[in-house]
Formats: structure tokens, C-alpha cells, sequence
């Protein structure tokens, strides 16, 4: 499966965006949907994740009570919405496509990246 982010962009802090992964192929809804993040200098961190079929849904810490991922089974896409932004939350968005959300290592499809920059 091919993966492709967008709806990247500069935000004030307390300010919104929602990115959107659109994915290739058919076989979209037998995968999980992850988003993973990569600010300067630090590894890539677990943001969020679905499963196939939109029952269950995992957040790290970080973000939780403040994104929402979802999905689209019909339109071959996964979204993210991110509420009350943060300056820390600044970091390259990339989303991704796992067998299993429960094993992290088995994400192994990975789209572009969508810059995110949220100033103070």
C-alpha cells in the first residue's frame, strides 16, 4: 500500500489542523492506520492509531483528549485531527500502515511526511 500525507502547516498555539493520509491499492481497510511523528533531533515517536475497522483507536499520552484519528474505509483515507495545539507538537506528521496496531514493528508501510509547525 502506497501512503500520502497532507494538511500540513504553520498554526498559532491553541490553533487546529487535521491531516489526512490518502492510501493506494484495495486492500486499505485489512490494514491499521498509525501516525507517527518526528520533531528535529528527536527519534520518531507514536502519535496515534486505528484499527481496520475503526473499532479500536490508541493515542499516546501526549496527545490524548487533544487529537482524534479516524478513518475512511470508502475513500481509501485516514485523518487526523489535532485540537489545541502546542508548540512541542511542531514535528514532521507521517502516517503509516500496520497487519496490527498492537505490534508497533509491524508498521511497514510509510507515506512522505506533512510538516506541522505550531508557533507560541
Amino acid at each position: 500500500v502506497q501512503l500520502q500525507a497532507s494538511g500540513g502547516g504553520l498554526v498559532q498555539a491553541g490553533g487546529s489542523l487535521r491531516l489526512s493520509c490518502a492510501a493506494s491499492g484495495r486492500t486499505f481497510s485489512r490494514y491499521g492506520m498509525g501516525w507517527f511523528r518526528q520533531a528535529p533531533g528527536k527519534e520518531r515517536e507514536f502519535v496515534a492509531a486505528i484499527s481496520q475497522s475503526s473499532g479500536g483507536t490508541t493515542y499516546a499520552d501526549s496527545v490524548k483528549g487533544r487529537f482524534t484519528i479516524s478513518r475512511d474505509n470508502a475513500k481509501n483515507t485516514v485523518y487526523l485531527q489535532m485540537n489545541s495545539l502546542k508548540p512541542e507538537d511542531t514535528a514532521v506528521y507521517y502516517c503509516a500502515a500496520a497487519p496490527s496496531i498492537a505490534i508497533m514493528s509491524t508498521f511497514g508501510f510509510w507515506g512522505q511526511g506533512t510538516q506541522v509547525t505550531v508557533s507560541s
